[in-house]
C-alpha cells in the first residue's frame, strides 16, 4: 500500500517553498499557479467552527510500512455513534512511546485553526448541533480527509478551498473528524446552498481560445447536487459573442459533486491578447435555465505559447497541457519535447519557462494536477495521453521524441524515460531523483545520532527501529515482500538497463539542497559503469532553481538535436527491462506478453544476426514478435534463451514457454492476462471507469457503500482532476457500460451488480464469510480490494471494494490506492486490525496467474 507517502509530500514542501524564494517573475514558479478561494458564491455562510479539540500527534516521520493505517481514524469508525472523543482523553502515540490528550483550540483572526501540529500528522475534533435535519455543503479546507457523521469524505490536503460536500445534518450532534493536511491550519464551514441544483466556478479546467482558430474547445466546471435524487438528462449551453455551443451532461448523484465537460465556441474573430467573457447555462430536461455562471477566457496565437485541451480516455474528463509551439510555421514533421513539470508547478508555467524553438514543439502535460502523482500511475498515464494527443495535432515526427523535465519532473524523466525506453530519442533530468525510494534514503541516511536526538528525541538506532517497522513472523515478512512486489514497475532503479536506447544528459545545480546533487552523482556514477552516451554538468553555484535555464538549457537541446530513434529496420540489439507488461510491454518490435512471475522483473536481450536473431530471457512466459516490422529476409536461424525456433510466419508470432519449451503459439485467449489488462488493483482506475454502488443491503450498508464510492470520487477529482459517474446497482445493465473498467462496491448479498459480473470469480463475498477458492473465511470483520477480469472485451476490468460486515467495512474504508507510491497486487484481504496496524491485518495477498486462476497465481497466506 504506502511506503513514505508523508516524507514525499514534505519533500515536495521543501522544493516548492525553495523554488519560490529564489524566483518568482515571470517563470515556473507561481506557488500552485492559483490563489486560494476565499470567497464564497455558491451560497451563505450559516456556521464558521471556531473552537474544536487538536490532537498532536508526530505520526511516523519517514515511515516504510508498506501498510497505512491510523488508529485514530479507526477507533473512531468503530464508535462513529459515540465519538468518544473529548477534552483530556489520551491516545498512545506509538512513535514517541507516550500519551497525548485531546485539546482544545480556538480559531485565529484570519477564522482557521493554526498549530504546526496539524501539518499532517495530527487531528482535528469539530461538533455542530442542528436544530433540525437539513442539507448543507460542509467547506473546508486545509486537512487530508475528514469523518462526517461516520462517514469518509476526501479532504483539501493542499489548501486549494475547492472542497464542497453536500451532507445531511442530524438533528442534534453532528461530528467531524478532520487529519492534518500540507500545511498547519485547517478551515471549516457550513453552507447554505441558493439552489439545489447549481455551478461552481472553483475549479475551472479551461482552454486558451485560439485566434486562428475557429474550432469549439474544451472545458469543464463543476455541478452541485444537494438533492436526494439524480439529476440527469440536463445540458450546459455556451454563449460566446453571439455564437454557442450546447452539449448534454452526464448525471449528477445524490449528494454529489462532478466536474463535467462542455463546449466552448473558438469564433472567428477574436483578437491575440485580449480578454473574452462566455456565459453558461444549466438547463433541465424542459430546457429551463437552473443557473448561469460566467468565465474569462484568454484569446492566443496557434504560433505562441498556449493551452490545449481534450477529453481523457482514462474518466472522460478535460485535462490540459501547455505548448510553446515551434517557430517554424505550419511545418509537418518537426520534434516533440515532453516536459514534465515539478510539483506545485501548473503546465502552462512549464512551458512559459522555455523560448520557442525552430525545429520542434515544446509540450507540456499535467500529470493531471500540479502536484498529481509524480509522473506515475494516472501522471504516467497523461504524459502518454497527451504524447498522443499533442504528437496527432502537430503531426510531429515519431523519432525526434525527447523527454525533460525538472525536479519532480525531473524524477519523471527518469521514471518515464526507463518505463518507455522506445519513445523517445534522448532525455534530460533537471535537478531529478530517479527513484522515489532512493528520494527517501537520501534524507534518511544522512541522519547521524545527534541530529536523532535533536529532532526526534531518540537514537538513531531506535529513530531506525521506529522507521522500519517489525515484520513479526516470517509470514508477515513475505506477506510484505508480495504487496511491496506491486511496486516494482515504481522502481526505476531496477529499470535502468533500458536507459541503453538513447542518449541521457544530466543537468544539477552543484548547491542543490532539496534534491541534493549527491543523487545526479549517482546516477553519473552508475551510467558511467555500462553507457556510451551520456553527459552530465553541475550548474555552479546552481540552487534547486537558478532562473528559466534550470530547464530551457541550451546545452540540452544541442544534445537532443544530434540523436534520433533509429528505425525499426535499423535496430539490431535491444534490452529491454519491465516489472509488468500492463505498464511497459516492450521495445520497437519485441513486446513481453505474459511474465512466469507477475510483477517480478522481466528482462529480454535481442541481438539481430545475419541469418536471424537471437533472444535471452528472464521471467518471461509469453514474448510477441512483429517481424514485419523487425523487416529482415533471412529468418533461418533464430534462438530463444538458447533454443532453436522454426518460424512458420513472417507476421507477428506469439513464442510461449511449454514445460521449460520454448514454442510458436496462437495468441492467448482474450480472456488471459495480456499487455492489454495485466492487473494490480490499481489498474481497474481507468477505461472511463464507472463506481457502481450497493443499494440492496441494510440502510446501514446501503449508506455506507453509496458514500464509499463517493469518497473514492471525491479523491479521484481532486488528485486527478476526475469526472467519475456513480451508478446505483439496481440501474446498472451491462450493455450500457461496454469497453468500460467497473468499480463495485458491496459484495453479492447487498450490491445487485455482483452476479452479473462476478459470477465466475474465485472470491466470493457476501454478509458474514469471504469465499477465496476452497477457503471459507466467517465473520463480519473481513475487507478485501481486487481486481478481475471484465468478459466485456480483453481490455476492461472490475475493481471490487468489499466487506463480509460493518466492521469489514471500516477495514475497507481507506483509498490510499488513488495516490503515487503506494502497492496493492490484484488480491488483498485484511480483516478489522489492519487500519488499526497495518500488515498484521492483512490476512491474504497476491496476484492471480495468467488465466486470473488463484490456482496458477502467487498468493500468501498470512495466519
Amino acid at each position: 500500500m504506502t511506503f513514505f507517502r508523508i516524507l514525499f509530500i514534505a519533500c515536495l514542501v521543501i522544493t516548492t517553498t525553495k523554488v519560490s524564494a529564489q524566483q518568482r517573475e515571470g517563470n515556473i514558479v507561481e506557488y500552485f499557479g492559483k490563489e486560494k478561494v476565499n470567497d464564497v458564491s455558491e451560497g451563505e455562510v450559516i456556521h464558521l467552527f471556531k473552537e474544536g479539540l487538536i490532537l498532536k500527534t508526530t505520526g511516523v516521520p519517514f515511515s516504510n510500512a508498506s501498510v497505512e493505517y491510523d488508529p485514530v481514524f479507526a477507533d473512531f469508525l468503530n464508535n462513529s455513534s459515540n465519538s468518544g472523543i473529548s477534552e483530556g482523553k489520551e491516545v498512545y502515540d506509538s512513535f514517541n512511546e507516550k500519551s497525548v490528550k485531546w485539546e482544545k483550540i480556538t480559531i485565529a483572526e484570519n477564522g482557521e485553526f493554526n498549530d504546526p501540529f496539524l501539518r499532517r500528522n495530527g487531528y482535528l475534533y469539530l461538533e455542530y448541533t442542528s436544530e433540525e435535519e437539513k442539507t448543507v455543503l460542509f467547506e473546508a479546507s486545509g486537512h487530508t480527509k475528514v469523518l462526517i457523521n461516520g462517514l469518509p469524505h476526501e479532504g483539501d490536503h493542499y489548501d486549494f478551498g475547492w472542497n464542497l460536500i453536500p451532507i445531511t445534518l442530524k438533528k442534534g450532534k453532528n461530528t467531524f473528524l478532520l487529519s492534518g493536511g500540507r500545511f498547519p491550519k485547517i478551515r471549516a464551514r457550513l453552507l447554505e446552498t441558493f439552489k439545489p441544483v447549481e455551478f461552481t466556478i472553483r475549479d475551472l479546467t479551461l482552454p486558451d481560445l485560439i485566434a486562428e482558430g475557429s474550432e469549439s474547445l474544451w472545458g469543464a466546471i463543476r455541478i452541485i447536487n444537494t438533492e436526494d435524487e439524480f439529476f440527469k438528462n440536463a445540458s450546459i449551453e455556451v454563449k460566446l459573442n453571439g455564437n454557442s455551443e450546447v452539449i448534454k451532461i452526464p448525471a449528477v448523484a445524490p449528494k454529489y459533486v462532478r466536474k463535467v465537460p462542455f463546449l466552448i465556441p473558438n469564433p472567428k474573430d477574436l483578437k491575440e491578447g485580449e480578454s473574452v467573457t462566455a456565459t453558461l447555462y444549466l438547463k433541465a430536461k424542459n430546457n429551463s435555465v437552473i443557473d448561469t455562471a460566467s468565465i474569462s477566457l484568454d484569446v492566443k496565437s496557434v504560433y505562441k505559447h498556449h493551452k490545449n485541451t481534450f477529453l481523457s480516455d482514462i474518466d472522460h474528463s478535460v485535462q490540459y497541457y501547455s505548448v510553446a509551439p515551434s517557430l517554424t510555421k505550419n511545418k509537418e514533421n518537426q520534434a516533440l519535447f515532453l516536459s514534465v513539470h515539478g510539483a506545485s508547478v501548473e503546465a502552462v508555467n512549464q512551458a512559459n519557462a522555455y523560448k520557442q524553438k525552430d525545429w520542434g514543439h515544446v509540450v507540456a502535460p499535467t500529470n493531471r494536477r500540479p502536484f498529481g502523482f509524480a509522473w506515475e500511475d494516472w501522471g504516467r498515464l497523461d504524459a502518454l495521453e497527451v504524447l498522443k494527443h499533442a504528437s496527432d495535432l502537430y503531426k510531429t515526427d515519431a523519432q525526434h521524441t525527447y523527454l525533460t523535465g525538472h525536479s519532480m519532473g525531473g524524477h519523471g524523466t527518469w521514471y518515464l524515460g526507463a518505463t518507455y525506453p522506445d519513445k523517445f530519442a534522448a532525455i534530460a533530468p533537471a535537478a531529478g531523483y530517479p527513484d522515489l525510494l532512493e528520494y527517501r534514503h537520501s534524507f534518511t541516511r544522512n541522519i547521524d545520532d545527534e541530529m536523532a536526538q535533536r529532532r526526534f528525541g531518540m537514537s538513531l538506532a531506535d529513530f531506525e527501529q521506529k522507521i522500519n517497522p517489525n515484520l513479526g513472523n516470517g509470514k508477515q515478512e513475505q506477506m510484505d515482500v508480495m504487496i511491496r512486489r506491486a511496486g516494482n514497475t515504481s522502481r526505476t532503479l531496477k529499470l535502468k538497463e533500458n536507459y541503453l536506447h538513447y542518449g541521457v544528459y544530466i543537468l544539477h545545480g552543484d548547491s542543490d539542497n532539496v534534491v541534493p546533487t549527491f543523487l545526479a552523482q549517482d546516477m553519473r556514477e552508475r551510467l558511467g559503469k555500462y553507457h556510451n552516451d551520456f553527459a552530465y554538468y553541475e550548474y555552479p553555484g546552481g540552487e534547486h532553481w537558478f532562473g528559466d535555464e534550470s530547464v530551457d538549457w541550451p546545452p540540452i537541446f544541442y544534445f537532443f538535436n544530434r540523436r534520433e530513434i533509429k528505425k525499426d529496420t535499423e535496430i539490431n540489439n535491444i534490452n529491454f527491462t519491465t516489472a509488468s507488461p500492463g505498464v511497459s510491454k516492450g521495445s520497437h518490435f519485441v513486446s513481453i506478453f505474459q511474465q512466469e512471475q507477475p510483477f517480478e522483473i522481466s528482462n529480454f536481450k535481442f541481438d539481430r544476426t545475419e541469418n536471424g536473431f537471437k533472444i535471452a530471457t528472464a521471467n518471461v512466459e509469453t514474448l510477441s514478435i512483429d517481424l514485419k516490422a523487425m523487416g529482415q529476409e533471412d529468418l533461418t536461424e533464430v534462438f530463444i534463451d538458447h533454443q532453436p525456433i522454426t518460424l512458420d510466419s513472417s507476421d507477428k508470432i506469439f513464442i510461449s514457454k511449454v514445460e521449460d519449451k520454448w514454442q510458436i503459439v496462437d495468441q492467448p485467449e482474450a480472456s488471459e492476462k495480456s499487455p492489454l489488462r495485466y492487473g494490480g488493483f490499481k489498474d481497474a482506475f481507468r477505461n472511463n471507469m464507472v463506481f457502481v454502488y450497493a443499494s440492496k443491503g441494510s440502510d446501514e450498508e446501503n449508506e455506507w457503500y453509496y458514500n464509499r464510492a463517493k469518497f473514492d470520487a471525491e479523491k479521484f477529482w481532486y488528485r486527478a482532476n476526475g469526472n467519475i459517474e456513480l451508478i446505483k446497482d439496481t440501474n446498472f445493465k451491462l450493455d450500457d457500460f461496454k469497453g468500460k473498467n467497473i468499480i463495485l462496491y458491496g459484495n453479492s448479498s447487498n450490491n445487485a451488480a455482483w452476479k452479473k459480473l462476478l459470477k465466475d470469480s474465485p472470491i466470493q463475498v457476501s454478509n458474514g464469510e469471504i469465499e477465496i477458492g476452497s477457503k471459507i473465511l466467517k465473520g463480519s470483520q473481513y475487507g478485501t480490494y481486487f481486481i478481475y477480469p471484465n468478459n466485456d472485451n480483453a481490455s476492461t476490468s472490475i475493481g471490487v471494494i468489499s466487506a463480509t460486515g460493518v466492521e469489514g467495512m471500516h477495514a475497507a474504508y481507506a483509498n490510499d490506492y488513488l495516490e503515487n507510491g503506494t502497492f496493492f497486487p490484484d488480491v488483498m484481504v485484511f480483516d478489522s486490525a489492519m487500519p488499526k496496524a497495518g500488515l498484521p491485518g492483512v490476512k491474504f495477498g497476491g496476484f492471480f496467474g495468467n488465466n486470473w486462476s488463484l490456482e496458477m497465481g502467487n498468493f500468501i497466506w498470512n495466519e
